[in-house]
């Protein structure tokens, strides 16, 4: 009896221990994967790839920057081409250019900068001060006005490569911040804790389906992830929206699966990926208009989402038809290109404004206007160069977000002018490019975008984007002398 008793104790001790092992031992493991995943050759190799894109684009800021006048040398060397070539045939240039060239020089640099200013009558006095001792005024003015246009084309040429290599040096930095964050969402992944991962297998295994790993990417600054890599077995159908309602029981949060998920689960293995749901949910339409005697707009726009955020575009072309069309698409295309991949908006926006400088000899420029809504918060992060303002509509009253930026594609380091906004249940966000606001009274543009907003009632972003649009063409009387769009999004809070 007692021999039996002792056994039993010893099983149970034996048990216990090993339970209290196995904890240990996860514990252990989890520890050390954070520490291989910190210290992981792969991700200190990309990090010194980045750190080396980094040093290089700042060898290109840290070379000379452009220049707006002729240097000191640059003006010596005019002179001097002068001296050797005119004035070496006049027999007065012992007397100007060595014993009055203290006034020689001066009167010659007023004369040069008068050139610069391009005002003719700062240029007839210069000229007149000039010719009271010169006896060939007529031709050293007309071999200075060549040894200058020779000098400032020089110069233009000059910042034109340096801003080449200024944009160089901006992607070179972007590029070295996305191999910086790639790397550490990539070794941020962890295995999913085994009693989490042991209700997932038990629950899962019940809809037929067989769990080979689970990852998990779960940042304190982010939202949720699971990556599971299962399949069905027996032949059945099951759903990704099954699997993801079971895994919100173990989590105990509202997870869905990625959009760029398959629907359907078949007897061969795939890796999911498993977000947290969304607070919100968005519906957004358009509407717009030609210019009259056009037959392409000038405006293009795109709505692209993913990992929880609604991206809006905005682009106005520089004037109007097929050419202003391809220029906007293009910037619109880019940015929803590199949003959709993951970038921010900043990013791609530095980019793109990179690509339209290195580009520019075509005279190509854009607006671009961004809203980046969260749908997790409802914060809403606007980036604006160049574009027309955005409004936002909440019960009674509409806020105006204004941009005085330049557009994308002038300068290379361009200041986008950016504004957070946190939106709610059932606000409308409204969208336009700079016809639609041309189009209403001047001086009273927003003040009347206003008031349209506050009087239409439509639930629908697209009937409610047709309706403002409807509105500001009755300003007009219906022709409309620039190329219009206006983008409408809603935001509902989920039930």
């Amino acid at each position: 009896m007692h021999q039996g008793i002792i056994a039993m104790l010893g099983i149970i001790a034996v048990l216990v221990i090993r339970d209290m092992a196995k904890t240990v031992l996860s514990e252990r493991k989890e520890k050390n994967l954070t520490e291989i995943y910190d210290k992981h050759p792969q991700k200190e190799q990309m990090e010194r790839y980045a750190e080396s894109f980094q040093k290089l684009a700042n060898t290109f800021y840290n070379m000379p920057f452009r220049k707006e006048q002729l240097t000191g040398a640059e003006t010596e060397e005019i002179f001097s081409n002068l001296r050797k070539g005119i004035c070496a045939r006049c027999s007065r240039t012992e007397s100007c250019w060595n014993l009055c060239y203290h006034l020689t020089y001066r009167q010659g640099c007023e004369l040069l900068e008068a050139l610069e200013d391009g005002e003719q009558e700062k240029i007839l006095a210069a000229f007149g001060d000039w010719t009271e001792h010169c006896v060939n005024g007529a031709r050293f003015l007309e071999e200075l006005r060549q040894q200058f246009f020779l000098a400032r084309q020089n110069l233009l040429w000059n910042n034109r490569l340096i801003e080449n290599r200024l944009a160089v040096a901006e992607q070179l930095n972007e590029v070295a911040h996305i191999m910086q964050m790639a790397a550490e969402d990539i070794y941020s992944i962890a295995g999913v804790p085994s009693d989490l991962e042991g209700q997932a297998r038990k629950l899962l295994k019940k809809l037929h389906v067989v769990v080979k790993k689970m990852w998990m990417l779960e940042k304190p600054e982010d939202r949720k992830k699971v990556f599971v890599t299962l399949r069905v077995r027996g032949g059945q159908c099951v759903t990704v929206g099954e699997v993801a309602r079971k895994l919100s029981e173990v989590y105990d949060t509202r997870l869905v699966p990625a959009r760029e998920n398959r629907n359907v689960l078949n007897s061969e293995y795939t890796t999911v990926l498993f977000t947290e749901d969304t607070n919100y949910r968005v519906l957004y339409g358009a509407a717009r208009i030609t210019r009259e005697k056009e037959t392409v707009s000038g405006d293009s726009y795109a709505c692209c989402g993913g990992d929880g955020q609604l991206v809006m575009c905005l682009s106005d072309g520089m004037g109007s038809g097929l050419a202003a069309n391809r220029e906007s698409e293009a910037v619109v295309e880019l940015l929803e290109e590199f949003i959709s991949s993951g970038f921010s908006k900043e990013t791609a926006a530095k980019m793109i404004n990179s690509a339209l400088v290195l580009q520019r000899s075509d005279g190509m420029f854009s607006t671009v206007d961004v809203c980046s809504l969260d749908l997790y918060t409802g914060v809403c992060n606007f980036l604006k160069a160049g574009a027309a303002a955005t409004f936002i509509r909440r019960d009674q009253w509409v806020e105006t977000i204004r941009s005085t930026s330049m557009a994308a594609g002038l300068v290379q380091q361009l200041d986008f002018e950016t504004a957070v906004r946190k939106l709610y249940d059932g606000d409308y966000l409204i969208m336009v490019t700079d016809g639609v606001l041309d189009a209403l009274p001047a001086a009273r543009e927003e003040e009347t975008m206003k008031d349209i907003l506050l009087n239409i009632h439509c639930p629908s972003p697209r009937e409610f984007g047709r309706a403002v649009l409807e509105k500001v063409l009755s300003y007009c009387g219906y022709r409309a002398r620039d190329d219009m769009t206006v983008l409408v999004a809603g935001i509902w809070k989920k039930g």
